[in-house]
C-alpha cells in the first residue's frame, strides 16, 4: 500500500538501496518517458551567490526523497529543518507580516487570476532570494541542494525555485487543486515546509494528498508540524489545506523546468 511503502521515509528516512539503473526505470515508468540525458539537463544554477551560505550534506535524506518520488509521487520528510532553524523563519515571517508584506492569495492564472476565499483562504508573501534574511538564504542553499540532487537522480532539469511565505487565519482553508497550470508546464515538483513550532493534533489544519485528480481517497493527511517537509510531484498529486483551529504558516515553493 502507499501508506506502508512510504513509512520508511516518514520515519527513518532509510538510504535509497536501488542503483541509478533502476532509479531511471522507474522514472520512465512513472513520468511518462519525460526523461532527459543527464549531459542535457538544464545548467545547475545556483539560487543564493553567497560564498558562505552553508549546504548541508545529506545525500541519504536526498537519495530517499528521490525513491520516494519515483515510486509514490510524493515524499515526507520530519525534522527537515531543526527547530532553531523554524522558529527563525516563523520569526520572518512575523516580521514580513508586521511590515506589510502579506496580501491575499489569489486563484487562477495570468490574466484569470482573481480572489476567491471560499476556494484559498490564506495570505502569502513571495520571497525573493536577492532580498532574503540569513535565515531564508540558508533554506534556498539547502532546497538547492535537494533540486541538484533531483535532477542527477531523476533527469528532471529542474532550473529555478519560486516560493512564498503562507498564513492560513483559523477557519480558512484551500480547497482541492493541482499545482500545476493548464497553459504552463514549468512547475514541476511542488514543496511544502511548515514553520509551526508547537502545532496540536486538535490544532487542524492537516494537508491531504490524492494520487491523482481523479481519485477519490487521500493517500496521506499530514498535520504541519513545524519542520516538515512535503515533496511532490505538481502534475499529478491533487492536494487540499483543511481549516484550521490556530494560526498556520508555511513556506510553499515550485522547483520550475525554463519555461
Amino acid at each position: 500500500s502507499h501508506v506502508s511503502a512510504l513509512r520508511p521515509f516518514t520515519a527513518t528516512l532509510a538510504p535509497a538501496r536501488a542503483s541509478e539503473a533502476a532509479r531511471r526505470a522507474c522514472y520512465e515508468r512513472d513520468f511518462s518517458g519525460e526523461i532527459e540525458d543527464i549531459e542535457h539537463a538544464c545548467p545547475l544554477l545556483s539560487l543564493v551567490e553567497a560564498a558562505d551560505a552553508t549546504r548541508v550534506s545529506c545525500e541519504s535524506e536526498h537519495d530517499a526523497i528521490c525513491e520516494a518520488l519515483a515510486a509514490l509521487g510524493f515524499a515526507v520528510v520530519p525534522e527537515f529543518l531543526a527547530h532553531n532553524q523554524v522558529s527563525a523563519l516563523h520569526s520572518e515571517a512575523l516580521r514580513r507580516r508586521a511590515a506589510g508584506e502579506f496580501h491575499a492569495a489569489r486563484v487562477g492564472h495570468g490574466d484569470a487570476m482573481q480572489r476567491d476565499a471560499a476556494i484559498r483562504g490564506d495570505e502569502i508573501c513571495w520571497l525573493d532570494a536577492r532580498a532574503a534574511s540569513e535565515p531564508e538564504r540558508a533554506l534556498f542553499a539547502r532546497l538547492d541542494a535537494l533540486r541538484i540532487a533531483l535532477n542527477r537522480a531523476l533527469f528532471l532539469g529542474l532550473h529555478e525555485l519560486e516560493a512564498h511565505y503562507a498564513c492560513y487565519a483559523p477557519g480558512t482553508s484551500y480547497a482541492r487543486h493541482l499545482d500545476r497550470f493548464r497553459d504552463d508546464d514549468a512547475r514541476a515538483i511542488s514543496l511544502a515546509l511548515y514553520l509551526n513550532p508547537s502545532w496540536r493534533g486538535e490544532d487542524g489544519g492537516a494537508l491531504r494528498l490524492f494520487a491523482s485528480a481523479e481519485a477519490r481517497e487521500a493517500v496521506l493527511e499530514l498535520a504541519p508540524h513545524g519542520g516538515t517537509l512535503v515533496a511532490f510531484r505538481s502534475d499529478t498529486i491533487s492536494h487540499e489545506v483543511l481549516a484550521a483551529r490556530a494560526e498556520r504558516f508555511s513556506i510553499a515553493g515550485w522547483l520550475r523546468r525554463r519555461a
